[in-house]
């Protein structure tokens, strides 16, 4: 049995575009894919603080250094450049990996720049 957990999570985020003609997805600036550990490709959770918005989608890579975070297609009726938002990814493993597990979670500022790195303390 494998159980769905916190993988990773942007935290406040702020969205720098929102481009309805594209074909789906999320644009997350390379560098802060990598700090949370996202692939390309990978599913999202969305949540909008603004206005309390929750949604699925996947991520593509932006170009590192720009901390450009854009939702493209028809997620994009759904935020405005300037809101807030909460990007978070799952993963499914055993309550043993569970456990052990500690989810990559980064704080950033108005302008995307990481001010924390930190994880969930699990208890084991």
């Amino acid at each position: 049995m494998t159980i769905e957990m916190l993988y990773s999570k942007i935290h406040r985020a702020t969205v720098t575009d929102a481009n309805l003609n594209y074909v789906g997805s999320i644009t997350i600036d390379e560098e802060l894919m990598e700090e949370a550990n996202l692939l390309v490709g990978q599913k999202v959770d969305i949540v909008n603080i603004n206005n309390g918005e929750r949604f699925s989608t996947y991520v593509i890579k932006g170009k590192r250094g720009n901390r450009d975070i854009c939702l493209n297609g028809a997620a994009a009726r759904k935020v405005h450049p300037g809101d807030k938002i909460i990007i978070i990814a799952y993963a499914n493993m055993t309550p043993e990996e569970a456990k052990n597990f500690k989810p990559a979670v980064l704080i950033v500022d108005d302008n995307n720049d990481i001010i924390e790195k930190t994880t969930y303390l699990q208890e084991g």
